[in-house]
């Protein structure tokens, strides 16, 4: 391993297996999580146990890594050139992440704004085809006024499957690989999802107010901070995943509730991915807290993860609004 001899060396470490480690813990997890997917579409029951295993890879690849990074600073070896890339290089993966959820938001209005209405013979991508393939389809997406008109617990339909349109499977001109059923019922946004939305962004109040302690080498009120903004990050992981309950099992929301069902559990299940994420960067970051890693001048790793943390709570108001809101 190089050595620096003063503080402007660009320090490069030796080979590491570490990239090709995670890229296949990566690799087990999306497998895992495609499967555990398919399963719950089909008749043969859902395995999760690739993805826990993929998921516990993952983490096993990061706590080396961190720690192998972590060592590295603690030896002054780390000089300011290297320490502008680190930020360069997480500006950059948060860039990437911002284009993630981009391609699902858009593939989102796609269904909402342009094939829904073709489906049902609308506009210049509509034709007689559209309507002898699909009689009785019509284009319709839950809406944010239905709440607002005074619904209390906003019993609204989410849009027909074409599927249910002409019949059922047996009555469809096109084939297609299963049987889907339509939602019963949506719960009101101003309960669970607002709840979470409240947590989620307290929860980048109190990682500032940590960011803020640890500029005023405040250990004590920057661990205060930080247990805080990991147990509301906790208690949205919780109040998502008793909503998920309530949609299979009260609902009727499920993945195959045709394109609605599909493109909610995509994004909002792919966000709760990422909130988990970025609560095990920052639990990292507090036990670095309590060790008494940083100074005023030398945090990254937390300035870091508190970039990721703010982002997917903006992700999460974007959800809100578009996916439960609905007004876009």
């Amino acid at each position: 391993m190089a050595t620096p001899t003063d503080n402007t060396t660009y320090y490069v470490p030796d080979q590491s297996k570490l990239p090709l480690a995670t890229a296949i813990s990566i690799s087990v997890a999306a497998y895992g999580a495609a499967s555990g997917i398919h399963g719950l579409s089909t008749e043969e029951g859902a395995s999760w146990l690739t993805l826990i295993v993929g998921l516990l890879m993952i983490a096993a690849c990061l706590y080396v890594w961190f720690k192998e990074t972590i060592v590295e600073n603690s030896k002054n070896l780390h000089s300011t050139q290297l320490k502008g890339s680190y930020r360069l290089g997480m500006q950059w993966f948060i860039f990437s992440e911002v284009m993630f959820f981009a391609a699902f938001f858009g593939a989102l209005f796609y269904i909402k704004y342009l094939s829904m209405p073709w489906l049902a013979g609308e506009g210049e991508g509509g034709s007689e085809n559209g309507r002898l393939l699909w009689e009785g389809y019509q284009n319709v997406w839950p809406s944010f006024w239905a709440w607002v008109g005074g619904a209390s617990d906003a019993l609204v339909t989410p849009p027909t499957i074409p599927q249910e349109a002409v019949g059922g499977v047996a009555k469809q001109l096109v084939a297609n690989n299963g049987e889907y059923v339509n939602a019963k019922v949506l719960g009101s946004p101003w309960k669970l999802p607002f709840l979470n939305t409240l947590l989620l962004v307290s929860s980048s109040f109190t990682v500032h107010w940590a960011h803020h302690a640890i500029k005023h080498d405040d250990a004590a009120k920057f661990k205060k901070w930080m247990i805080a903004t990991l147990l509301l990050g906790l208690v949205f992981i919780g109040v998502q995943g008793y909503e998920y309950y309530e949609a299979y099992h009260h609902l009727g929301l499920t993945l195959k509730s045709g394109v609605y069902g599909s493109t909610f559990f995509m994004l909002t299940g792919f966000h709760g991915f990422h909130v988990c994420m970025g609560a095990f960067i920052l639990l990292v970051q507090t036990i670095r807290g309590f060790k008494g890693h940083f100074k005023a001048t030398d945090h990254f790793g937390f300035e870091a993860g508190s970039w990721y943390w703010h982002f997917v709570d903006v992700v999460w108001i974007f959800l809100f609004l578009v996916v439960y809101l609905n007004i876009f």
